[in-house]
Protein backbone atom coordinates (compact mmCIF):
# COMPACT_ATOMS: atom_id res chain seq x y z
CA UNK A 1 0.00 0.00 0.00
CA UNK A 2 1.61 3.27 -1.05
CA UNK A 3 1.93 6.48 0.92
CA UNK A 4 -0.96 8.14 -0.90
CA UNK A 5 -3.50 5.35 -0.48
CA UNK A 6 -6.84 7.09 0.29
CA UNK A 7 -7.77 4.30 2.70
CA UNK A 8 -4.90 5.13 5.06
CA UNK A 9 -6.68 6.50 8.11
CA UNK A 10 -9.27 5.75 10.76
CA UNK A 11 -12.96 4.96 10.99
CA UNK A 12 -15.13 5.84 13.97
CA UNK A 13 -17.50 2.92 14.47
CA UNK A 14 -20.37 2.53 16.93
CA UNK A 15 -19.96 -1.11 17.91
CA UNK A 16 -23.11 -3.15 18.59
CA UNK A 17 -23.44 -5.83 21.25
CA UNK A 18 -22.53 -9.46 20.57
CA UNK A 19 -19.52 -8.46 18.47
CA UNK A 20 -15.92 -8.72 19.57
CA UNK A 21 -13.57 -5.98 18.40
CA UNK A 22 -11.97 -8.64 16.17
CA UNK A 23 -15.40 -9.41 14.66
CA UNK A 24 -15.79 -5.77 13.66
CA UNK A 25 -12.31 -5.70 12.11
CA UNK A 26 -12.99 -8.91 10.18
CA UNK A 27 -16.35 -7.73 8.83
CA UNK A 28 -14.93 -4.41 7.61
CA UNK A 29 -11.90 -6.11 6.06
CA UNK A 30 -14.10 -8.63 4.26
CA UNK A 31 -16.81 -6.22 3.15
CA UNK A 32 -14.41 -3.69 1.61
CA UNK A 33 -11.58 -6.08 0.66
CA UNK A 34 -8.98 -4.15 2.65
CA UNK A 35 -5.62 -5.74 3.39
CA UNK A 36 -4.71 -4.00 6.64
CA UNK A 37 -7.39 -3.32 9.26
CA UNK A 38 -6.96 -3.08 13.03
CA UNK A 39 -8.49 -1.34 16.02
CA UNK A 40 -7.38 1.20 18.59
CA UNK A 41 -8.66 -0.41 21.80
CA UNK A 42 -10.74 -3.47 22.62
CA UNK A 43 -14.36 -3.41 23.73
CA UNK A 44 -15.94 -6.47 25.38
CA UNK A 45 -18.53 -8.27 23.21
CA UNK A 46 -21.44 -7.09 25.39
CA UNK A 47 -20.25 -3.46 25.38
CA UNK A 48 -21.29 -0.91 22.78
CA UNK A 49 -19.95 2.40 21.62
CA UNK A 50 -16.89 4.02 20.11
CA UNK A 51 -14.43 1.65 18.47
CA UNK A 52 -11.63 3.23 16.48
CA UNK A 53 -10.85 1.18 13.37
CA UNK A 54 -7.43 1.66 11.80
CA UNK A 55 -6.94 1.26 8.05
CA UNK A 56 -3.75 0.81 6.03
CA UNK A 57 -0.90 2.85 7.49
CA UNK A 58 -3.26 3.83 10.28
CA UNK A 59 -2.54 0.44 11.88
CA UNK A 60 0.97 1.64 12.67
CA UNK A 61 -0.35 4.15 15.21
CA UNK A 62 -2.60 1.82 17.22
CA UNK A 63 -0.62 2.44 20.41
CA UNK A 64 -1.53 6.12 20.33
CA UNK A 65 -5.20 5.24 20.58
CA UNK A 66 -4.83 2.28 22.93
CA UNK A 67 -2.87 4.41 25.41
CA UNK A 68 -5.44 7.22 25.47
CA UNK A 69 -7.93 7.91 28.25
CA UNK A 70 -11.48 6.60 27.84
CA UNK A 71 -14.96 7.74 28.90
CA UNK A 72 -17.82 5.31 29.51
CA UNK A 73 -21.45 5.28 30.56
CA UNK A 74 -22.54 2.15 32.37
CA UNK A 75 -24.88 0.43 34.78
CA UNK A 76 -23.89 -1.28 38.01
CA UNK A 77 -26.21 -3.93 39.42
CA UNK A 78 -25.86 -4.43 43.16
CA UNK A 79 -26.68 -7.70 44.91
CA UNK A 80 -25.50 -10.13 42.23
CA UNK A 81 -21.91 -11.31 41.78
CA UNK A 82 -20.89 -13.15 38.62
CA UNK A 83 -17.77 -15.09 37.71
CA UNK A 84 -16.98 -12.72 34.83
CA UNK A 85 -17.89 -9.57 36.78
CA UNK A 86 -20.44 -8.64 34.10
CA UNK A 87 -23.90 -9.74 32.98
CA UNK A 88 -22.52 -12.44 30.68
CA UNK A 89 -21.16 -14.55 33.52
CA UNK A 90 -22.62 -17.18 35.80
CA UNK A 91 -24.13 -15.98 39.08
CA UNK A 92 -21.97 -17.02 42.02
CA UNK A 93 -23.63 -15.04 44.83
CA UNK A 94 -26.85 -13.13 45.46
CA UNK A 95 -27.61 -10.70 48.29
CA UNK A 96 -30.37 -8.27 49.21
CA UNK A 97 -29.06 -4.85 48.18
CA UNK A 98 -32.31 -2.92 48.72
CA UNK A 99 -30.89 -1.27 51.82
CA UNK A 100 -27.96 0.37 50.05
CA UNK A 101 -28.59 4.11 49.82
CA UNK A 102 -27.45 6.51 47.12
CA UNK A 103 -25.04 8.13 49.58
CA UNK A 104 -23.49 4.75 50.39
CA UNK A 105 -23.02 3.91 46.72
CA UNK A 106 -21.55 7.31 45.89
CA UNK A 107 -19.19 7.05 48.85
CA UNK A 108 -18.00 3.63 47.68
CA UNK A 109 -17.46 4.95 44.15
CA UNK A 110 -15.51 7.96 45.43
CA UNK A 111 -13.05 5.66 47.18
CA UNK A 112 -11.92 4.40 43.77
CA UNK A 113 -11.04 7.81 42.31
CA UNK A 114 -7.43 8.72 41.66
CA UNK A 115 -4.40 6.44 41.34
CA UNK A 116 -4.81 2.78 42.17
CA UNK A 117 -3.66 -0.74 41.34
CA UNK A 118 -6.28 -2.99 39.81
CA UNK A 119 -6.08 -6.77 39.45
CA UNK A 120 -7.43 -7.84 36.03
CA UNK A 121 -10.25 -10.41 36.07
CA UNK A 122 -9.65 -14.02 35.08
CA UNK A 123 -12.20 -13.68 32.29
CA UNK A 124 -10.07 -11.36 30.15
CA UNK A 125 -7.95 -11.45 27.02
CA UNK A 126 -4.69 -10.88 28.89
CA UNK A 127 -2.23 -13.61 27.93
CA UNK A 128 -0.07 -15.61 30.31
CA UNK A 129 2.57 -17.68 28.50
CA UNK A 130 0.64 -17.11 25.30
CA UNK A 131 -2.71 -18.34 26.65
CA UNK A 132 -5.58 -15.86 27.21
CA UNK A 133 -6.82 -15.84 30.79
CA UNK A 134 -10.40 -16.46 29.73
CA UNK A 135 -9.39 -19.84 28.30
CA UNK A 136 -7.87 -20.82 31.62
CA UNK A 137 -11.03 -19.61 33.37
CA UNK A 138 -13.14 -21.83 31.11
CA UNK A 139 -11.09 -24.79 32.34
CA UNK A 140 -11.80 -23.80 35.92
CA UNK A 141 -8.27 -22.55 36.52
CA UNK A 142 -7.39 -19.38 38.39
CA UNK A 143 -3.88 -17.99 38.47
CA UNK A 144 -2.24 -15.03 40.13
CA UNK A 145 -2.54 -11.84 38.08
CA UNK A 146 -0.20 -8.89 38.29
CA UNK A 147 -2.01 -5.72 39.41
CA UNK A 148 -1.99 -2.84 36.93
CA UNK A 149 -1.58 0.83 37.73
CA UNK A 150 -4.62 2.85 36.58
CA UNK A 151 -6.13 6.27 37.21
CA UNK A 152 -9.80 7.15 37.67
CA UNK A 153 -10.37 10.80 36.75
CA UNK A 154 -14.12 10.96 37.21
CA UNK A 155 -16.63 8.42 38.52
CA UNK A 156 -20.06 9.94 38.93
CA UNK A 157 -23.44 8.38 39.72
CA UNK A 158 -26.10 9.65 37.32
CA UNK A 159 -29.14 7.83 38.62
CA UNK A 160 -29.90 5.23 41.27
CA UNK A 161 -32.95 3.05 41.53
CA UNK A 162 -32.01 0.14 43.81
CA UNK A 163 -30.52 -2.26 43.02
CA UNK A 164 -29.14 -0.60 39.84
CA UNK A 165 -27.33 2.66 39.22
CA UNK A 166 -26.11 4.38 36.06
CA UNK A 167 -22.78 6.17 36.02
CA UNK A 168 -20.25 8.03 33.89
CA UNK A 169 -16.58 7.12 34.16
CA UNK A 170 -13.41 8.67 32.76
CA UNK A 171 -10.33 6.52 33.24
CA UNK A 172 -6.87 5.69 31.99
CA UNK A 173 -6.00 2.88 29.61
CA UNK A 174 -6.19 -0.68 30.90
CA UNK A 175 -9.05 -0.03 33.32
CA UNK A 176 -11.52 -2.90 33.70
CA UNK A 177 -14.87 -1.24 34.40
CA UNK A 178 -16.47 -4.55 35.37
CA UNK A 179 -13.76 -5.05 37.99
CA UNK A 180 -14.54 -1.60 39.41
CA UNK A 181 -18.20 -2.59 39.74
CA UNK A 182 -17.27 -5.92 41.31
CA UNK A 183 -14.96 -4.24 43.82
CA UNK A 184 -17.59 -1.65 44.74
CA UNK A 185 -20.03 -4.45 45.45
CA UNK A 186 -17.48 -6.15 47.68
CA UNK A 187 -16.83 -2.87 49.52
CA UNK A 188 -20.57 -2.50 50.16
CA UNK A 189 -20.85 -6.11 51.30
CA UNK A 190 -23.58 -7.07 48.82
CA UNK A 191 -21.67 -7.88 45.65
CA UNK A 192 -22.22 -6.31 42.24
CA UNK A 193 -21.54 -6.68 38.55
CA UNK A 194 -21.44 -4.52 35.44
CA UNK A 195 -24.86 -4.74 33.82
CA UNK A 196 -24.16 -2.65 30.71
CA UNK A 197 -21.39 -0.50 29.25
CA UNK A 198 -21.01 2.03 26.44
CA UNK A 199 -17.79 3.79 25.46
CA UNK A 200 -18.57 7.40 24.63
CA UNK A 201 -15.16 8.97 24.11
CA UNK A 202 -11.54 8.13 23.42
CA UNK A 203 -8.54 10.04 22.07
CA UNK A 204 -10.62 13.19 21.66
CA UNK A 205 -13.27 11.49 19.53
CA UNK A 206 -16.91 11.18 20.58
CA UNK A 207 -19.32 8.33 19.86
CA UNK A 208 -21.67 10.94 18.34
CA UNK A 209 -19.19 11.11 15.45
CA UNK A 210 -19.28 7.34 14.94
CA UNK A 211 -21.21 5.33 12.35
CA UNK A 212 -23.21 2.26 13.47
CA UNK A 213 -21.53 -0.87 12.14
CA UNK A 214 -24.61 -2.06 10.22
CA UNK A 215 -24.84 1.30 8.46
CA UNK A 216 -21.14 1.31 7.64
CA UNK A 217 -21.36 -2.12 6.02
CA UNK A 218 -24.02 -0.89 3.57
CA UNK A 219 -21.71 1.76 2.11
CA UNK A 220 -20.03 1.43 -1.25
CA UNK A 221 -16.24 1.58 -1.57
CA UNK A 222 -16.59 5.17 -2.79
CA UNK A 223 -18.89 6.16 0.08
CA UNK A 224 -16.44 4.63 2.55
CA UNK A 225 -13.80 7.11 1.46
CA UNK A 226 -16.10 9.94 2.55
CA UNK A 227 -16.08 8.73 6.16
CA UNK A 228 -12.42 7.71 6.47
CA UNK A 229 -10.49 10.27 8.50
CA UNK A 230 -7.13 10.52 6.71
CA UNK A 231 -3.99 10.53 8.81
CA UNK A 232 -2.95 13.97 7.61
CA UNK A 233 -6.24 15.43 8.88
CA UNK A 234 -5.47 14.67 12.52
CA UNK A 235 -4.47 17.63 14.70
CA UNK A 236 -1.05 16.14 15.40
CA UNK A 237 0.62 14.02 12.74
CA UNK A 238 0.21 10.50 14.17
CA UNK A 239 3.16 9.20 12.19
CA UNK A 240 5.62 11.45 14.01
CA UNK A 241 7.42 9.82 16.97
Amino acid sequence: MNRTDPFDGILLVDKPTDHTSHDVVARIRGRFQLKKVGHGGTLDPSATGLLIILLGRGTSVSNRFMSSDKTYEGTIRLGITTDSQDADGQIVKECDASGITRDQLESAMAAFKGDMFQTPPMVSAIKVKGVPLYRLALRGEEIERKPRFIHIYNFRLLDYTPPSGTFVLRCSKGTYVRTLCHDIGEALGVGAHLQGLRRTETAGFDVKQAIPLDTLLTLSQTDLLNVVLPLHSLTVNPLEP
